[in-house]
């Protein structure tokens, strides 16, 4: 018998996360919520996860965001 994983974002990958953001939220509203320049200029999944994948705090914000915005989607 395995124990259940807790965590929200097992087995979801940041590419996941990502393309999941852009096509529901898209770049601008990333930006807006987000304060990092690979969303604001020529953005495109490819950088930003080059980028968020060496920027720790920066990946904790986008992962931070897609949980809240799954929970208040799962409400409404």
């Amino acid at each position: 018998m395995s124990i259940p994983n807790k965590d929200p974002l097992h087995g979801i990958t940041l590419e996941n996360i990502m393309v999941w953001l852009v096509e529901n939220y898209g770049w601008e509203y990333l930006a807006s919520q987000v304060k990092i320049n690979c969303f604001h200029f020529d953005p495109s999944i490819k950088s930003s996860l080059t980028f968020l994948r060496k920027t720790p705090w920066a990946r904790a914000k986008v992962e931070s965001l897609y949980l809240y915005l799954k929970r208040k989607e799962g409400r409404g």
